[in-house]
C-alpha cells in the first residue's frame, strides 16, 4: 500500500469490539524534516467532520430543542436573504434545502476558489457567521426538497443553529457533548495556524505537464483557518472509529433516530454508478447495490493537503478510518479496502 506514492497518512481497519484487523502508516507528517506518519498522528478531516455535526443535531431533536422541521430562517432571523423562508433542520441534513453554497467546488465554476481567495481572505473565515455574506443572498439553486446537491452552506447553518438552540458555541457543543463523551481524546478543533502536537502538515501535489508526480508544495495558502460545522476538525484514526462505535451503541443518540439517519431515503444523482447506488441522509453518505442493499455508510473529507474517509460496513462489522495528508489520496484506497470487504463478506 505504502508504495502508492501519492498516499501519505495512516490507515485503520477494526472489527466491531474494536479490534485491529489492518494498521499501516504511510508517508511523513512533515516533509521537509521526515518526520513519519504514525497511529496518533492527528489529520484535518475536512467534511468527515458534517457526521458530527448531524449527530449533534439530531441530539437537540432528541431533547426537544430543535425540530427537523424547524425553519431555519426563523430560528436564526435570516428574513432579509436569498433563503427560502420553506428550509428546514431536514433540508439542510439532507442536502435537499436548494441554498446557494459558500463556494462552488466543480471545476467549470467562476465562483471557485481561486476566485474566492483573490476576493476573501482565508484567514478571516473564522466564525460561521463570516460565511454568511458568501451565500445568503445568492440565487438558490432550486426550491426546498426539489432535488439534492451537495452544500456546504447547509452544514454551516446547522452550526449556527446548534449555537443558537444550546447557547453554546459550536465548537465547545461538540467538545461537550460529542467528542468527551466518545472518548475522542485526540479530536478538536485546532487553527490552521496553531503549533499543536502531532499534527500532520498537508501537501498538495506538482504535476508536470504529462500529469506526474514531481514535487509537493504545502496547503497552508488553501485552508481557511478554522475548522467548523461543514469540516475541518482534527482527529486520529482511533477517534473516528471510537465514534462510530459509540455512535452505533445508541450512546450519542437513540437507536430510533440512528436508524433513520442512515436510511438511503435521499438518492444522489451519483447513482447508478459501478453497479452501486449513492444516497445522502443525516451527516453520511450511505452506498447501496442495485437492490438496496446497504454496502458500507460514512463520510468522505477532501480539501487541498487533505483526504479523509471514515466508512462502516455493516455486513462485515468494520469500521474503515484513512487519514491523508496529501490532495485526494484517500479515496482510491478506500474503493480498494470496501472491494476487498465486500469479497469477504460475500
Amino acid at each position: 500500500m505504502c508504495r502508492d506514492k501519492p498516499f501519505s497518512g495512516v490507515v485503520l481497519v477494526s472489527d466491531d469490539e474494536g479490534e485491529d484487523i489492518f494498521v499501516r502508516c504511510c508517508g511523513y507528517a512533515n516533509r521537509s524534516w521526515k518526520v513519519p506518519n504514525q497511529r496518533d498522528t492527528r489529520f484535518r478531516i475536512a467534511s468527515v467532520g458534517k457526521t458530527h455535526t448531524a449527530v449533534a443535531v439530531l441530539q437537540l431533536v432528541e431533547r426537544g430543542l430543535l425540530s427537523l422541521d424547524t425553519s431555519i430562517i426563523e430560528l436564526l432571523g435570516l428574513e432579509d436573504t436569498q433563503i427560502s423562508n420553506r428550509v428546514t433542520i431536514l433540508h439542510l441534513l439532507t442536502m435537499t434545502s436548494g441554498i446557494a453554497d459558500w463556494i462552488d467546488e466543480s471545476p467549470a465554476s467562476r465562483w471557485n476558489w481561486d476566485a474566492l481567495k483573490r476576493t476573501t481572505p482565508l484567514y478571516l473565515l473564522r466564525e460561521a457567521a463570516d460565511y454568511l455574506p458568501l451565500f445568503a443572498n445568492r440565487q438558490p439553486r432550486f426550491p426546498p426538497g426539489e432535488s439534492w446537491a451537495y452544500c456546504n452552506a447547509n452544514y454551516v447553518l446547522l452550526g449556527m443553529a446548534i449555537e443558537k438552540a444550546s447557547g453554546l458555541p459550536y465548537a465547545d457543543y461538540m467538545r461537550r457533548n460529542i467528542f468527551l463523551p466518545a472518548g475522542m481524546t485526540d479530536t478538536d478543533f485546532l487553527s490552521a495556524d496553531a503549533a499543536a502536537d502531532r499534527v500532520a502538515e498537508g501537501y498538495v501535489p506538482i504535476l508536470n505537464d504529462d500529469r506526474n508526480l514531481v514535487g509537493w508544495k504545502s496547503n497552508i495558502y488553501d485552508l481557511t483557518i478554522e475548522g467548523g460545522a461543514d469540516g475541518g476538525s482534527t482527529s486520529t484514526a482511533d477517534d473516528l472509529i471510537r465514534f462510530s462505535r459509540f455512535l452505533r451503541r445508541g450512546k450519542i443518540i437513540g437507536t430510533d433516530l440512528l436508524e433513520d439517519m442512515i436510511a438511503p431515503k435521499v438518492e444522489t444523482p451519483f447513482s447508478p454508478q459501478l453497479g452501486y447506488r449513492w444516497w445522502y441522509r443525516y451527516g453520511v453518505e450511505i452506498v447501496t447495490d442495485v437492490d438496496g442493499r446497504v454496502i458500507r455508510w460514512g463520510h468522505g473529507g477532501e480539501e487541498a493537503g487533505v483526504s479523509c474517509r471514515l466508512h462502516h460496513y455493516p455486513n462485515s462489522g468494520l469500521d474503515v478510518a484513512i487519514m491523508g495528508n496529501a490532495t485526494e489520496c484517500a479515496g482510491p484506497l478506500g474503493i480498494r479496502i470496501g472491494k476487498i470487504i465486500e469479497d469477504i463478506a460475500n
